[in-house]
């Protein structure tokens, strides 16, 4: 019997394989980087043959390292990032770069779609409002700005289904990315024929939809040459990156939430029913009959790695000497400063902000800097406001009626007791950690394992494969202390709304 699943994950700064072992155990992992483009203001572009090209490096990288025969491999799961609209011709080639989640350049064809159609119309039926960072209006800019490129479009595809496509030369969409398009029946899961028409979005333009754990294809003799796969090898169709790590966080039933520690922040929780709020996000999980009600911030690991990046020269010239990294380096910093950093503030809006705000011109702000300040109030603070986000999305969802008691901590970020701690004590909520690093590619390597019968079911999957490495209660003397800082963090923001508008003159 073939012993391994694959998980490809499609992220924002990187692509990450893994190869796992049915107990969830991994075999053996590599991560290739690529760009983000940022030609002009508000626009952030991904290249997806980079993406391809980073697939392909990284499972060649991940097969030789782990020693594995390539005939072991029973199926193979991808997620990916949200949001995308890659144009691909008759021919299957990328026609032109996709905007990704971040990007903001649609506001305009936001606002006039949403005056002509009506905004209870749109999120009657999608269960999301109509944002730039979505995949709607992204089609859209593509006719109005790229006219050329727009009459040769055959079909648009998400990042999973790109990748999905390359491995198997078949075309897919699934269940879970179908939310970023609003002519997507939030309650059916099918597209609206007549909310197309009405967005001006070709139906033919749309892949039919499939569950996460559809095969969808197999690997074929072509990418096998490429990869080093084996031609033959069952692909599933896979689901948006959140949703996947959802799952490999172990998120299965009503009122259980994933919170997500990679580039972007926010969480997931699970629901039996359907139920929407305008400021939040509604997507269906990769397993079925589930929703993910989602708060996605743009503020999450990418804010430190910013930081790092910008102000961590000394730290990164001392890594030989003290065999600790920058980030970590940052981290011990930040963990001599008290909780609420004496007052210092940050809002992480450094690429627009996306729930519950919902803003494209918001920006990052520190507040309370004084001579007394140094780096580490700075990081803890950058710390601090990621979490202050994730606070004021959870806030949202319970009025919306979607409470999460617990937390289940993935990405990145959950590698750092710090943060994770930091979180716990601003939101109030116990948080979870399991393998944190591996929740991503694990989720989708699941849905591979119950489409060629390796799991009888989702909860063996799970039972089988998600162990808690570490628990955080919330500490409520710092809470205390947070409540105050959170208060000014939401005033800060109402107060520079304004200055932060494009009109604003």
């Amino acid at each position: 019997m073939k012993s391994y699943l694959m998980g490809i994950d499609i992220g924002t700064s990187a692509c990450k394989i893994a190869v796992f072992s049915r107990d969830g155990k991994v075999v053996a992992s590599a991560t290739k980087d690529y760009p983000v483009y940022y030609p002009k203001p508000g626009w952030a572009e991904q290249d997806p043959r980079e993406w391809w090209d980073a697939v392909c490096k990284a499972i060649k990288e991940t097969l030789m390292q782990g020693n594995i025969d390539p005939q072991e491999i029973a199926g193979i799961g991808i997620d990916g990032q949200s949001w995308s609209a890659i144009a691909i011709d008759k021919e299957g080639e990328v026609l032109t770069n996709t905007p990704i989640w971040m990007d903001t350049r649609t506001q305009d064809i936001c606002d006039r779609l949403t005056e002509k159609i009506g905004k209870e119309k749109i999120f009657q039926l999608a269960g999301n409002s109509l944002q730039p960072s979505y995949t709607t209006a992204k089609i859209v800019w593509y006719r109005e700005n790229l006219p050329e490129v727009y009459k040769k479009i055959d079909k648009i595809l998400q990042s999973n289904s790109y990748i999905a496509f390359m491995l198997t030369g078949q075309i897919s969409q699934d269940l879970s990315q179908g939310y970023g398009l609003h002519c997507f029946d939030m309650r059916t899961g099918t597209w609206d024929e007549k909310m197309c028409e009405e967005l001006e979005i070709p139906r033919h333009c749309l892949p039919d939809i499939v569950s996460s754990d559809t095969i969808v294809g197999r690997v074929t003799a072509k990418a096998a040459f490429q990869t080093g796969l084996l031609e033959g090898i069952p692909v599933v169709a896979g689901g948006l990156d959140a949703a996947c790590g959802t799952l490999g966080a172990g998120v299965l039933h009503d009122g259980e939430t994933q919170e997500q520690g990679g580039q972007a922040g926010g969480m997931s929780i699970c629901m039996d029913t359907f139920e929407s709020d305008p400021n939040l996000i509604l997507g269906f999980h990769v397993i079925p009959d589930k929703w993910l009600l989602q708060g996605g911030t743009v503020g999450g690991g990418g804010v430190m790695r910013w930081f790092e990046r910008e102000f961590a020269d000394y730290e990164r010239s001392r890594e030989g000497v003290c065999g600790k990294s920058s980030l970590v380096q940052l981290n011990e910093i930040a963990e001599e400063i008290a909780p609420g950093s004496e007052g210092v503030v940050f809002l992480p809006y450094m690429a627009g902000e996306r729930s519950p705000i919902w803003n494209p011109d918001a920006k990052g702000v520190f507040y309370g800097l004084d001579f007394s300040k140094t780096k580490g109030h700075m990081v803890r603070s950058c710390m601090e406001g990621v979490a202050y986000a994730l606070r004021h999305n959870l806030e949202v969802a319970e009025h919306a009626g979607a409470k999460a008691e617990v937390l289940r901590a993935m990405g990145g970020s959950a590698n750092s007791l710090l943060w994770t701690q930091i979180k716990a004590d601003i939101t109030g909520k116990p948080i979870i950690v399991p393998s944190s690093d591996t929740a991503t590619t694990l989720g989708a390597a699941m849905l591979a394992g119950v489409a060629v019968g390796m799991y009888k079911d989702y909860e063996e999957a799970v039972a089988l494969t998600v162990k808690e490495t570490r628990r955080h209660v919330p500490n409520i003397d710092n809470k205390k202390v947070y409540d105050k800082n959170y208060r000014t963090y939401l005033t800060l923001y109402h107060s520079l709304e304004y200055l932060m508008s494009s009109n604003h003159e």
